[in-house]
């Protein structure tokens, strides 16, 4: 790879990438803390609904406050300041700016920034996978169409499993599952905020310390994030899903290829070319000693028995037939990494992982019994989590798709464990995520009739 030399080359020409970023949280702060030290890259423009709690992520991670003065995103351009704004608006239509990096984590209108940018010609990271997950191959297509280039986000785990089935396919190895890890037991899809720290982990205290969010971690405990990490991985990849949800099987690192084959095998896969979610976690709740669950990992087949052979001769970690193998990166450095994803976007007109399929969906599913009246609260919160299906079958059986579960009424009564459907709920039908994911379904149900 050459991105570093490439971005010394724009900032010796004095062309930096112009970038603008809409939400400064904690994924957005991570990425402020590495533009300062990477070359070639400008970041002329910030929206955030709290531009004061932007400017005090700025000075947590160590900006000059000098650099955030800037009136406008012209007079950024000009002297090489930031722009602090309300309006993401004001934002995506600059004209100079070339790249945006969604980082809001609210997928409805993450989907509505992308859109927006896209009709600007502006190319998009996009950080929200929540908005990817429920509507990402319309919005690649869409993309495609402005001429543009739209991104899953390097360093969270969906872009990093995508480099490896990449690496895995282009050395041609067949790829036989792949995914990332979590610490999982069955009874934590009913967790809710108020549970989530003892399951976790940590006590209320040092949640409170940390300044923690509890329903966002609980997205991630309760199996939801998972999901939604999965459905995109599989949607840019072309792997298929498990036909009724993430199985999570335990096992160490050194395990991974011994569960990562056919069930026919004395694995835990219906077919090869998965994706899967490794846990941390044996079904007693004992931690795996060496675990993978803060990152990611491909299991490749050797087809003959020379490349068996090669697997053998290089001490290479395999299945006892000695044909699986996994590689694997242990960690994940989440908005740290993003810089990759811009630098190859923009110099290169590649993606860091992008939707070319519809293969997988996120379906909301009930956590406790719900009747009229009751409002969803989307994920990590105490209504629904979110149940990992095939694309397929969440268009058969009209599923709501848990990116759009947010504030929404239920209008029938849905039994503990079920998924709902669009049928189950009182949707907005006017804002533009809700009609996008409308007209995905609308392309690929038309797609599958004329297949059949």
């Amino acid at each position: 790879m050459n991105l570093h030399n490439k971005l010394q080359q724009r900032a010796a020409d004095n062309q930096p990438i112009r970038i603008g970023l809409i939400g400064a949280g904690k994924f957005g702060s991570m990425y402020l803390a590495q533009i300062p030290r990477t070359p070639g890259v400008h970041l002329v423009a910030i929206a955030d609904l709290s531009p004061a709690a932007a400017r005090t992520n700025l000075a947590r991670v160590g900006w000059n406050p000098a650099l955030t003065q800037a009136e406008s995103a012209q007079a950024a351009i000009k002297t090489g300041a930031t722009w602090i704004t309300e309006d993401w608006n004001a934002v995506v239509t600059h004209p100079q700016i070339d790249i945006i990096v969604e980082c809001t984590g609210n997928p409805v209108a993450a989907v509505e920034h992308c859109l927006q940018a896209f009709a600007h010609g502006k190319h998009v990271v996009n950080v929200t996978v929540e908005a990817d997950a429920f509507c990402g191959p319309l919005l690649a297509r869409k993309a495609s169409e402005a001429g543009v280039v739209y991104s899953l986000a390097f360093g969270d785990q969906p872009a990093l499993i995508c480099d490896l089935v990449d690496w895995a396919r282009t050395c041609g190895f067949p790829v036989v599952a792949a995914g990332r890890g979590h610490k999982w037991l069955p009874h934590f899809s009913e967790s809710t905020p108020e549970t989530v720290w003892g399951n976790y982990g940590l006590t209320p205290e040092q949640a409170e310390r940390g300044g923690l969010n509890p329903k966002m971690f609980n997205s991630f405990l309760d199996g939801s994030k998972p999901s939604i990490e999965s459905t995109a991985v599989a949607n840019a990849t072309g792997l298929t899903v498990p036909s009724n949800g993430l199985l999570y099987p335990p096992a160490s690192v050194e395990d991974i290829p011994y569960v990562t084959r056919p069930i026919s095998e004395g694995g835990v896969l219906e077919r090869k070319g998965m994706v899967e979610v490794i846990s941390s976690l044996e079904a007693n709740g004992r931690k795996i000693p060496y675990d993978i669950r803060m990152g990611v990992w491909v299991t490749v087949e050797a087809e003959t028995d020379y490349i068996k052979n090669c697997f053998e001769e290089y001490n290479a970690h395999t299945d006892p037939s000695g044909r699986y193998f996994t590689l694997y990166k242990r960690w994940h450095l989440i908005g740290l990494e993003v810089g990759v994803s811009v630098a190859s976007v923009a110099l290169r007109g590649e993606p860091t992982g992008v939707a070319s399929c519809w293969n997988a969906d996120v379906v909301a599913t009930a956590k406790r019994e719900l009747k009229p009246g009751d409002m969803l609260d989307g994920e990590g919160g105490y209504t629904v989590w979110g149940k990992l299906l095939p694309a397929d079958t969440s268009m058969k059986m009209g599923g709501l798709p848990l990116g759009l579960a947010h504030n929404v009424k239920v209008i029938r009564a849905v039994k503990k464990g079920q998924s709902l459907s669009w049928a189950d709920v009182a949707m907005d039908m006017s804002t533009p995520a809700y009609k996008v994911r409308r007209e995905m379904e609308g392309m690929f149900a038309t797609a599958l009739k004329k297949a059949a």
